[in-house]
């Protein structure tokens, strides 16, 4: 009789996590100087921050791509958070025509900051069906500013989200499908004349195309729901690690996976805590790491 109580709470484990969804992070290699493009080291904190939500299976690879593709085949959904344009993780190799022939099947896709940016010639065709826009080198900006997310829509990626502000390189004015076709904004905010008129962060700039649109409210993360299957996703905040820290900007990505992956969105959102220490943990080895870590320290220490 015990033997068969055992074999049916077995059998209830494994059932409940067959129907889990599965959703794939993909860090990026590193880049940047310290405390900007921390791929591996911004996933590790989206990794542990989504172990609690029910339903919910994350794997994360932090090595640019999977070890083996064999593990995309029942993924649900991929995050890709990494550089862009030829140094992109899905333009590697043979990494294109796989994750043609997995979207095909209903895989959803989500790429954050330089992970929007593709070559036109190269994946922008597929970036608009896959992720409805990508940026597009002078045509998008990427100006360092601090946008005001003072209106949020009505969707499942906003659930316990709250106006919120961050500095942070927020691209903007993305190669969105013609019409915006399906094309769903989650994070908008209207940038100043200021902002328009530069220096961006490269090219420099202003481009006279982002001037002339003065007063218009601009697009920082996005969704689609494509007709044949699958969900996709953009979000072009990321490049400052620090971020991480500020609740609201946490909480609509950590919604922004959960959704991506099928999953309902919990009441609230998805309730997380990172202390100021783990944003400086896992970080890249790059130069001038040594010295970030010891003016940290020693601001903690005059905190104290």
């Amino acid at each position: 009789m015990k033997k068969l109580l055992i074999l049916f709470t077995l059998s209830l484990i494994l059932s409940a996590s067959a129907e889990d969804k599965k959703l794939v992070i993909i860090a990026g290699n590193r880049s940047h100087p310290p405390l900007m493009h921390e791929f591996r080291a911004g996933c590790i904190i989206l990794e542990r921050c989504l172990q609690s939500v029910k339903g919910l299976t994350v794997e994360l690879h932090t090595n640019n791509w999977v070890s083996n593709e064999a593990t995309l085949e029942d993924a649900d959904a991929i995050f890709i958070f990494s550089d862009g344009k030829k140094r992109h993780p899905a333009v590697q190799g043979d990494n294109l025509k796989t994750l043609e022939r997995l979207i095909k099947k209903g895989m959803s896709l989500g790429c954050a900051h330089y992970g929007v940016e593709v070559v036109p010639e190269q994946a922008g065709k597929q970036f608009k069906a896959w992720i409805g826009g990508h940026y597009e080198h002078e045509f998008s900006v990427n100006p360092m500013w601090e946008p005001n997310f003072n209106k949020l829509p009505r969707h499942p990626i906003t659930k316990g989200v709250k106006p919120f502000t961050a500095r942070d390189e927020w691209y903007f004015n993305m190669r969105f499908r013609a019409g915006m076709k399906g094309v769903t904004p989650i994070l908008v905010a209207k940038p100043s004349d200021d902002v328009r008129d530069g220096p961006y962060v490269y090219p420099k700039g202003p481009y006279p195309h982002i001037v002339a649109a003065s007063g218009r409210e601009e697009i920082m993360m996005w969704v689609v729901e494509r007709k044949a299957g699958g969900r996709g996703l953009g979000f072009t905040g990321g490049h400052n690690h620090l971020n991480w820290g500020n609740p609201n900007y946490r909480k609509v990505v950590l919604n922004g996976l959960v959704w991506l992956a099928g999953v309902d969105v919990p009441n609230g959102g998805v309730k997380s805590s990172v202390k100021e220490a783990e944003l400086y943990q896992n970080l890249d080895e790059k130069k001038g790491l040594a010295e970030v870590l010891r003016k940290w320290r020693e601001s903690r220490k005059k905190k104290r």
